[in-house]
């Protein structure tokens, strides 16, 4: 590998984790504030999703500008490929932030409702997926990356048990319904961050061990 291009894939590194760190803040901004019901902080969120998307952007053309430069091969071609992925899961992962900021700001304008005691351990579980599955890309980590894979099991149960609740809370309190739907619609976008999280760990497991995982139960174990 070339100087120029070790300095560019540490600079895009670098530009990746940072985006992670803003999507993070992001995930744990929205989510406090809809527990809390500050509107303040569910506006914050929203503003920042352009400079979110403007960073993606920055990421999308400096993949492009590396591969037309130094035509890369093999684990450094494999790196660009999967930054490129990570950086459009990051974003989406930006856009189910604001959504939930979104519902948070809806949330603050109606009667006070109770928020389920697991949707915070699930927001909590889905941030540290997003950290988890970054840090197993930059060690390239295929264990640490399972691990990912695994605790989006434990998401998805949260997530069914936080529905079947609501459901229930509806039944029981026609008039709330409508508050009931927002935290609904949040938890489903909790669900789908913890999804693009283990997108993330699956690519790296792939780029470590040449092993497709996904939809695979025994070889997120490690049995195959």
């Amino acid at each position: 590998m070339s100087k120029h291009l070790q300095r560019d894939l540490e600079i895009l590194q670098r530009d990746l984790l940072a985006l992670a760190a803003s999507v993070e803040e992001a995930i744990h901004k929205s989510t406090h504030a809809l527990q809390k019901r500050e509107a303040e902080k569910a506006e914050q969120v929203i503003a920042g999703d352009s400079v979110i998307d403007q960073e993606e952007n920055h990421i999308e053309e400096e993949c492009l500008k590396i591969l037309a430069m130094h035509q890369p091969v093999a684990v450094d071609l494999r790196r660009i490929a999967m930054a490129l992925k990570i950086n459009t899961d990051l974003e989406r992962m930006a856009d189910l932030a604001e959504d939930i900021a979104g519902r948070a700001l809806h949330l603050a304008r109606l009667p006070v409702v109770a928020i389920p005691e697991k949707l915070q351990r699930m927001a909590d579980l889905a941030t540290s997926m997003v950290r988890e599955s970054l840090d197993a890309f930059v060690n390239l980590d295929a264990r640490q990356a399972r691990h990912v894979c695994r605790v989006d099991q434990e998401v998805d149960r949260y997530n069914n048990e936080i529905i079947q609740e609501l459901v229930a809370a509806m039944k029981e309190s026609p008039a709330k319904v409508e508050a009931e739907l927002s935290l609904f619609s949040v938890t489903r976008h909790l669900e789908r961050i913890a999804d693009h999280a283990t997108n993330i760990a699956e690519d790296v497991v792939f780029l470590v061990e040449g092993v497709i995982i996904r939809h695979r139960p025994a070889a997120v174990e490690g049995e195959e």
